[in-house]
């Protein structure tokens, strides 16, 4: 039976005075990994466990707009698509992952920022809950609730910050890979490694010039790199996140290539359980940023953070230097190679579905939040979402912020803004020479 609430109840998950740092910087580390290839298989092997086989006897689902509605799809259509069905595997690429039905449509998931599927039955947290009520059913945040036929299992897909996405793909259960948004995400380190070889990484790398972690983050070149994973790589591989990806030598390049299949494939295999990862990985450790111990390895070297591409990087510098041209620092002649560090003009914008779907978090690396900063994190998580949902209301707690100011502040932007109507008046509004 379908849910009844409205897609701005408390119980569909949006809940706008709720402090959205609370919800993520509350667990292991100090702060909850955004789901990225390892914790997607992670979902996936629970899947085959409890799920894969069974019959879909009932669907609990509440209507999203965002959840459901960004992709073209609705809690009810989900719910009739699905109910009565077999699932019979369920599937990952990168991020995204999938149920295969006995027929279609099939449904495509992206846990996005916040996103998480619970079972009844079973815990599927990488992380130990630090709150007895995480462990009650159903679940806060509930999109999806599926009852299976002949078992006592429930399957929930939880979104606290309504970030990830929910569709159905209408395909046959092999073409589900040459569908949008799948077909225009790049080969999975795991699941495609005949694909990304050698040969295929150094031609990608060479073929632009962006800083070589963001080159990893972009889910159209590679599929499942997140950001702990991207750095957990390039520490691996001995190589600094803003060299560009353009000027490694072929030795660097097989190093990089050792160290993503290494990492992705070592994590994928732990299910995401860092208690289970190498002692000596940099994510073991990355966690103490800000704490009087914090920011070091067990040999002593030292972990600095940096922005690369907008997200926060770990990196050390005294085994990570920098070989060649960074950002702001090229000599080079690259005049034939395509430069994506800076904007184009005229190019068309990535595919709607991709860039939507990307992991757009900023992942501040961010130790517990104190009563001393709470308000500037907030902010800086509210603007997060807002990013991501340009169309929904403002939260209370950034409307107020944003309507704060002296009545001097006002009277010089308003100085400001006439003064350069005067001075720009051969100029468009968007700053760009109006044509005679």
């Amino acid at each position: 039976m379908q849910g009844s609430q409205s897609s701005h109840s408390p119980a569909s998950g949006f809940q706008p005075k709720t402090p959205i740092v609370t919800l993520v910087y509350s667990v292991k580390h100090g702060l909850e990994r955004m789901p990225e290839i390892a914790e997607v298989a992670r979902i996936v092997h629970y899947l085959k466990k409890h799920a894969v086989g069974r019959v879909v006897s009932a669907v609990k689902t509440q209507e999203d707009d965002i959840i459901y509605g960004k992709v073209g799809t609705s809690a009810s259509a989900f719910q009739s698509a699905i109910t009565g069905k077999t699932i019979v595997d369920a599937k990952q690429q990168g991020k995204y992952f999938w149920l295969e039905m006995n027929s279609p449509p099939h449904p495509l998931m992206h846990f996005g920022m916040s996103g998480w599927m619970k079972f009844s039955n079973d815990s599927t947290a990488y992380y130990r809950p630090t709150k007895p009520e995480e462990n009650e059913w159903p679940p806060k945040y509930w999109k999806f609730i599926l009852q299976l036929k002949d078992t006592d299992c429930e399957v929930a897909f939880v979104d606290p910050r309504r970030l990830g996405r929910i569709r159905l793909v209408d395909a046959k259960a092999e073409d589900m890979r040459k569908t949008t948004p799948l077909k225009e995400n790049g080969p999975d380190p795991v699941i495609d490694e005949d694909v990304l070889t050698v040969d295929w990484l150094s031609k990608k790398l060479r073929s632009k010039k962006v800083p070589v972690k963001a080159l990893l983050l972009d889910q159209a070149n590679i599929s499942g790199i997140g950001n702990w994973v991207g750095d957990e790589i390039l520490y691996q591989a001995r190589l600094h996140p803003e060299q560009y990806s353009n000027t490694f030598s072929d030795e660097q390049i097989k190093q990089l290539h050792d160290a993503m299949m290494y990492v992705c494939k070592t994590a994928v295999e732990v299910h995401a359980d860092s208690d289970k990862f190498p002692e000596d990985w940099l994510m073991k450790h990355r966690w103490g940023k800000g704490k009087n111990n914090g920011g070091k390895l067990p040999n002593g070297a030292k972990i600095t953070f940096l922005k690369v591409g907008g997200r926060t990087s770990a990196v050390v510098p005294s085994v990570q230097k920098k070989t060649g041209a960074v950002a702001g620092d090229v000599s080079a002649d690259t005049s034939d190679i395509e430069d994506e560090s800076k904007p184009k003009r005229g190019s068309k914008r990535k595919s709607n579905a991709v860039k939507e779907e990307e992991d757009e978090e900023e992942e501040e690396d961010t130790q517990q939040t104190t009563p001393a900063n709470t308000k500037r994190v907030r902010r800086k998580a509210s603007e997060a979402v807002l990013e991501k949902e340009d169309d929904e209301q403002k939260p209370v707690a950034v409307k107020e912020n944003a309507s704060k100011g002296t009545k001097g502040s006002r009277k010089k932007a308003e100085t400001t803004g006439t003064q350069s109507k005067e001075q720009d008046t051969g100029r468009r509004r968007s700053g760009r020479l109006a044509r005679s």
